[in-house]
């Protein structure tokens, strides 16, 4: 069956050529439980399909590179009888218009959560840490650009990922008539629900959500907070721009060199002692960045300041440098391979929960191919696609014969 792409959920070889561990037998009923617990929109009576049976096939079939719902239900068809049977299609497999109306009708939140959770239970756990890690969660917002509401605005999306898995740990939708700002809390119970707790968890964000109100809210449940200031305070910034830099010795410095350019990060922290600090709850911290860069012989330079709820003896400027970069991580290693690869832009998906459903689909795909030590995920997709494995019988082994 080398159409099948059922079998990405097999383990992928590495891109180092090192075959992966395979997946135990206990990790597929662990994505069946967590399946499961995605309730069920459809009224009960006259339920054809069942639903742990459909979410498995579109998960699969994301995870081998398809990008639109009509190439998941194109998937599903594809499969031979027996692997139909085994994941519960004995009757028959929907059509796809079947298949777009109960994806579109999920609750999205439940379904990234229990997605995450299953992700994150496969992950194996590093053998050792340095000395100074901490868990850094950046959070970032998405625009589908071609998902546009009735009213002809777009669907916007707010994420939180593990920089250190490349696990998308939460996402919410953005009310059509509001922001970021107010789903910055929802936000917040979905990343505690995966968790467990936020205690000690360093979120980064960009200067959107310089957000007294997020200052508060992330200390009183033990997490911290680095965001970058700009002009949306005018306050704060003018007193950070304020402060003695010149007699601020540098605390650490980046050379890198790549796409023809050089570039020099500089880090600056201080300490804010005085009564209060800054106009900022909860800040600890000063945090000043010079990015000098040379492209093509021509030299420019920029300034930006930040604050962390961190003090000194726990955010020492190589880890704030650290830090501060692994806020791309959310565009570089998420947003930009949703686009690239899986064609997210063009995506015309708009009804109910479907931007958010398909999106998430999209962040289990490429956090099962990080988790397995990808690098490049259109490859990896492309692998999955290459190399079938008939793994439903292990897949469906723990299935519910009674859904």
């Amino acid at each position: 069956m080398t159409s099948s792409l059922i079998p990405a959920l097999a383990v992928t070889a590495s891109v180092s050529g090192t075959p992966q561990t395979p997946v135990t037998h206990s990790e597929h009923g662990g994505l069946l439980h967590a399946l499961a617990v995605v309730p069920d929109p459809r009224d009960p009576r006259g339920v054809r399909y069942p639903l742990c049976g459909l979410l498995a096939v579109a998960v699969c079939a994301v995870l081998a590179g398809a990008s639109s719902f009509a190439a998941i239900s194109d998937w599903l068809h594809d499969l031979d009888d027996h692997a139909k049977t085994q994941l519960g299609f004995g009757r028959g497999v929907p059509v796809g218009t079947t298949v777009w109306r109960l994806l579109t009708r999920l609750d999205a939140g439940l379904l990234t959560t229990a997605l995450a959770g299953w992700l994150r239970a496969r992950t194996r756990s590093a053998p050792s840490r340095p000395r100074r890690y901490r868990r850094v969660i950046a959070v970032d917002g998405k625009t589908l650009r071609g998902a546009r509401r009735s009213g002809g605005g777009q669907v916007h999306l707010l994420s939180a990922l593990d920089t250190s898995s490349g696990i998308v740990l939460a996402q919410v939708t953005v009310d059509a008539k509001s922001n970021e700002i107010p789903a910055f809390a929802p936000l917040l119970d979905a990343v505690e629900s995966v968790l467990g707790g936020l205690t000690g968890v360093l979120f980064v964000a960009d200067a959107l959500h310089t957000q007294t109100g997020h200052a508060r809210e992330i200390a009183e449940r033990g997490a911290h907070l680095l965001v970058q200031v700009k002009g949306n305070q005018p306050t704060l910034h003018a007193q950070l721009k304020a402060l003695p830099w010149p007699q601020v010795p540098a605390g650490d410095r980046t050379r890198d060199r790549g796409h023809g350019r050089r570039e020099t990060r500089t880090v600056k922290a201080v300490t804010l002692a005085t009564p209060g600090g800054i106009t900022f709850p909860h800040a600890e911290q000063a945090v000043r960045i010079t990015r000098t860069r040379i492209t093509n012989g021509k030299t420019s330079r920029e300034t930006c300041y930040l604050t962390v709820s961190l003090p000194a003896a726990d955010a020492q400027p190589a880890d704030l440098q650290d830090w501060i970069r692994r806020h791309w991580h959310i565009e570089n290693m998420v947003h930009h391979v949703r686009d690239v690869t899986f064609r997210e832009d063009l995506h015309q998906a708009r009804t109910g929960t479907g931007p958010a459903v398909i999106a998430t689909l999209r962040n289990t795909a490429i956090g099962y191919h990080r988790t397995n030590g990808e690098t490049n995920i259109a490859r990896a997709t492309r692998r999955a696609n290459r190399r079938p494995h008939d793994l439903i019988t292990a897949v469906t082994s723990s299935y519910p014969t009674t859904q």
